[in-house]
């Protein structure tokens, strides 16, 4: 096939491209590359690879993108709330004006499936000890419910020839070429092997997490499932819930092996806690995540210890909103 992936040249994309040329396909790559221009370095000379630093926002790069494509895997958007709550005006362009123009265009240019990179934030907090698809979506912030309303405008473009799936992931971890060391995993992992110490804000909240692995596996899954068993799906992509406090334990002893690691424990008013569901796309499509979290750590440990993500205490591009910030993007 010949896909469009709108934002590849981010966390999740700088793992998912490669793999889908090493499955043969073509990819067109949509970005503005904010985070550095070399992140397929290692595939950048692939005939099958087109990369288009441009904003989404431009309707004739859009155009442009999509000619030809039989798919897109859509992960563009400004990431994390507080990246977003930074510039709220500019989220909004990006993660919600932009998307019916670019789903419209997709229509047009005769895309037949279309992949929509959503959040399990969009359910807000849950009571239940399992939230499934199937419960009401409560977002508490504007990123969270504008993936929400892009869910809807998708479905409502809905057709017997243009296949329209939802994933909804939980929080991914784990070594990328384009690296995020601001998510929850990655930040405790990043601050026990360079500075010796891991603190838990609170620790009984659940977190669901899924190692950026199992995340391209599942995009690479669902584009090659039948139709008939993706079209109007929405999917949690997850693996274990572990609490927040279990993740620091998690990392304290995995890095502990290579130094020594002191866990501080400090109390939190952020009392959330989130335990997402994922038996819905292991019973109806038979994904099932392999890479447990503390794959994730130890990932992490090793590109550490080859210098592939050198000054990652300091230096802003591995943290979005630090980027964004320098950047003033408008």
């Amino acid at each position: 096939m010949r896909i469009c992936v709108p934002g590849g040249a981010g966390y999740v994309g700088s793992r998912l491209v490669p793999e889908l040329l090493k499955k043969g396909h073509e990819v067109v790559v949509l970005d503005l590359y904010l985070y550095g221009e070399d992140v397929f370095r290692e595939v950048e000379e692939n005939p099958k690879l087109v990369q288009m630093k441009s904003d989404i926002r431009d309707l004739d790069a859009s155009k442009k993108a999509l000619k030809g494509c039989d798919a897109v895997i859509h992960l563009a958007c400004i990431s994390n709330d507080p990246s977003f709550e930074l510039n709220p005006d500019l989220g909004k362009s990006i993660n919600l004006d932009s998307f019916a123009p670019f789903v419209c265009l997709a229509k047009e240019a005769k895309v037949e499936r279309f992949i929509f990179a959503s959040s399990s934030s969009v359910y807000g907090v849950k009571s239940e000890l399992n939230v499934t698809e199937k419960m009401s979506l409560e977002p508490l912030t504007d990123y969270s419910r504008f993936k929400a309303e892009c869910e809807k405008i998708l479905f409502a473009q809905m057709s017997d020839d243009f296949i329209c799936t939802v994933l909804r992931p939980a929080t991914v971890c784990g070594y990328a070429p384009r690296q995020r060391l601001d998510v929850v995993v990655n930040i405790l992992t990043n601050l026990a092997y360079h500075t010796g110490k891991v603190k838990v804000m609170g620790g009984d909240q659940m977190r669901p997490n899924i190692h950026i692995e199992d995340m391209v596996k599942a995009y690479l899954h669902v584009l090659e499932s039948p139709s008939s068993k993706i079209q109007g799906g929405v999917f949690n992509v997850g693996y274990h819930n572990h609490t927040v406090l279990a993740l620091g334990q998690m990392v304290q002893k995995i890095v502990g092996r290579k130094r020594p690691v002191d866990l501080v424990v400090e109390t939190s008013n952020d009392n959330r806690s989130y335990h997402v569901s994922s038996e819905k796309i292991k019973k109806e499509l038979g994904f099932e995540p392999t890479h447990p979290i503390d794959r994730a750590v130890s990932d992490l440990v090793e590109a550490f210890d080859a210098g592939k993500l050198p000054n990652a205490l300091e230096d802003i591009r591995y943290v979005n909103i630090k980027t964004m910030k320098a950047l003033n993007l408008k």
